[in-house]
């Protein structure tokens, strides 16, 4: 039995080039930006968070894909891996806005003021 050699250099060539365009462009985003993109809200947040948001969890879920060999998995045990994970990015993000936009609305609203 002979095991050949396979190699994985324009594999990861491709992964480098993928992560570091998402970078890039996070970077341009937040150096530009676009008032476009500033200044509508949606969800009660602007929309170039959400693409923040969005560009983070694309390159955790493909560093996850590509380095911890995901891909090469039968599709439950992947899904045993994403879902939970989704769920839980979801779920913070939810009540990390929900609480931030409370305690916003407190101490622009009521006499406390803003000591620190």
């Amino acid at each position: 039995m002979s095991h050949d050699h396979v190699s994985n250099t324009a594999r990861i060539w491709k992964v480098f080039g993928i992560l570091s365009l998402v970078t890039i462009v996070e970077v341009i985003l937040g150096i530009l930006k676009p008032d476009s993109l500033f200044m509508n809200n949606v969800l009660g947040m602007n929309l170039l968070n959400w693409i923040f948001y969005a560009l983070t969890i694309f390159k955790a879920y493909y560093i996850v894909w590509a380095f911890m060999h995901i891909e090469g998995e039968t599709s439950w045990l992947r899904n045993s891996v994403v879902y939970p994970v989704v769920f839980l990015v979801i779920y913070l993000l939810f009540i990390l806005l929900t609480e931030g936009d409370y305690i916003y609305e407190i101490f622009k609203n009521s006499t406390i003021k803003w000591n620190f």
